[in-house]
C-alpha cells in the first residue's frame, strides 16, 4: 500500500512523528495494516549501531531487507531511523517502485541545538541516547532531503521544535490523506509508483521446468531444420510446433537457415529467450509456440510481436 520514510537528525523528534502518523492511520476507517520498522524492533542499539562505518552499514542492510520483506499492497510501512544518507532513501523508494506503491517522506526538520538537547536530557533520565562522539558525526554527515528529488517526493515537513507533533497536525493529517486517498482516473495529487524491468523481481523456476523448456527449444529448432530440409532450401510458409499445438503459417526465407546455425548461436538463440521471459510466470506448455515467435522476430519482425503473444497466452 505504501511506503513512509522518516528522516532526521539523531533526537529530532523521528519516534515522536512515526507513532503519531501511525495513530491517525489507525484512525482512518477502515483501518489500514500499519507497522513501524526501527533499530528497536530489531533488538539494535544505537551508539552500537552507529559505532563505525561497517556496523553503520550493516544496520542499513538489515533494515533494507526487512523493510522489502515487508512491503504489500494491504500494509503502510513506516521506516523510523535516520535515513540520513540520500543515496538510503533512494534505495527505499527503488523498493517501493519495485512493490508498486506509494511513497513518501516525512522530514522531521529540528535544528541542532534543539537535537543536542533533547539527547542530553535523555541521557539523564535514563533513556536511550547517543554518545557525544557518534552523535556529532551523525550530525555533521546528515544530507538533508530536497523534494525536488524523486526519492525524496512528497515531503511532509515537521518542526518538532516550533510546534508540538500531534496526531491532529495538519503535517500529520495531510500524510494521512495522502496515504489512504482511494486512487482513480481522476486523482492527481497522489501518485502510486510503477515497477519497471529494472526493479522487477524475477520469478523463481524449479529444475524440471528448465529441464522442460530446454526440451521445447530444442523441439522447436530441429522442426525448423526439419522444414526446410523439406522445402529443398527454399521458402517454408507452414510448421507444425508438436502434436498438441495448431501448425502455423508465416512466409520463412531461405536465408533462414538452422542448419547452418553453429552451436554457439544455437545457444545463444536459447539463452536470450530464457532472459526475456524470467519476469514472466510462464506455463510449460507454451514454450514451444513462444519461442518460435522469438526467433521469427529476431530475423524479421520487432520484439512487440512476442511480447503481444506472450499476452494472449498467459
Amino acid at each position: 500500500m505504501a511506503l513512509v520514510v522518516i528522516c532526521g537528525q539523531p533526537c529530532s523528534g523521528k519516534s515522536t512523528a512515526a507513532a503519531c502518523l501511525a495513530d491517525a492511520l489507525q484512525a482512518v476507517d477502515p483501518k489500514p495494516t500499519v507497522r513501524i520498522i526501527d533499530e528497536s524492533s530489531l533488538h539494535l542499539g544505537r551508539n552500537q549501531s552507529y559505532a563505525d562505518m561497517p556496523m553503520e552499514k550493516n544496520l542499513r542492510g538489515v533494515l533494507r531487507s526487512e523493510v522489502d520483506r515487508s512491503l504489500s499492497k494491504s500494509s503502510i510501512i513506516i521506516v523510523d531511523s535516520l535515513n540520513n544518507i540520500k543515496g538510503y532513501r533512494y534505495e527505499l523508494w527503488c523498493l517501493a517502485r519495485a512493490s508498486g506503491i506509494r511513497y513518501c517522506v516525512v522530514f522531521c526538520d529540528t535544528d541542532e541545538d534543539s537535537c543536542r538537547e533533547w539527547n542530553r536530557k535523555r541521557g539523564e533520565m535514563g533513556e536511550s541516547s547517543y554518545d557525544t562522539k557518534i552523535f556529532e558525526d551523525l550530525v555533521r554527515r546528515f544530507e538533508k532531503p530536497d523534494r525536488r528529488n524523486r526519492w525524496d517526493s512528497p515531503l511532509f515537513e515537521l518542526f518538532p521544535s516550533k510546534d508540538e507533533i500531534r496526531e491532529s497536525s495538519p503535517v500529520i493529517a495531510d500524510a494521512v490523506s495522502y496515504l489512504t486517498k482511494k486512487v482513480d482516473s481522476k486523482s492527481r495529487d497522489v501518485r502510486v509508483l510503477q515497477p519497471t524491468i529494472a526493479t522487477q523481481t524475477a520469478h523463481t523456476t524449479d529444475a524440471n521446468s528448465l529441464y522442460e523448456m530446454d526440451r521445447a527449444t530444442q523441439e522447436v529448432i530441429n522442426m525448423i531444420v526439419e522444414a526446410q530440409s523439406q522445402g529443398l532450401a527454399g521458402a517454408v510458409n507452414r510448421i507444425s510446433l508438436g502434436q498438441h499445438l495448431p501448425t502455423i503459417s508465416f512466409f520463412l526465407e531461405a536465408k533462414w537457415s538452422f542448419s547452418s546455425l553453429m552451436v554457439s548461436q544455437d545457444i545463444s538463440l536459447k539463452l536470450d529467450f530464457c532472459h526475456l521471459i524470467k519476469l514472466h510466470t510462464f506455463s510449460v506448455y507454451y514454450t514451444d509456440i513462444c519461442f518460435f515467435f522469438f526467433c521469427h522476430r529476431t530475423f524479421t519482425c520487432d520484439i512487440a510481436l512476442f511480447q503481444f503473444i506472450h499476452l494472449r497466452l498467459t
